[in-house]
């Protein structure tokens, strides 16, 4: 059995110039959980403590949705990459 690692091998990522993922950093900034940076499976998320920030590195992003739905003030602004751009699943 594959572990996630290797799944994500599988997948090939197309990524646009500019981020589908746009977070309302003030509200990044108060939240208590940052339950993003735990939930996508594709590591997209990161709190930088010293700036105070959510780095989003969006290019790995599976779309799966998992981060708008766990965010708890909703302020994280979400859209599906345009055109060929984004993540595409192939048989592996």
């Amino acid at each position: 059995m594959s572990n996630l690692e290797d799944k994500l091998y599988t997948v090939k990522y197309t990524p646009d110039a500019t981020s589908h993922l746009q977070p309302v950093q003030e509200c990044c900034r108060l939240c208590k959980s940052k339950i993003c940076t735990t939930v996508c499976p594709a590591g997209v998320y990161e709190w930088d403590e010293d700036n105070r920030k959510l780095i989003v590195n969006y290019e790995n992003c599976l779309e799966c949705g998992a981060c708008r739905i766990v965010c708890e003030s909703s302020s994280l602004g979400w859209e599906y990459p345009k055109g060929t751009k984004g993540v595409t699943f192939k048989q592996g």
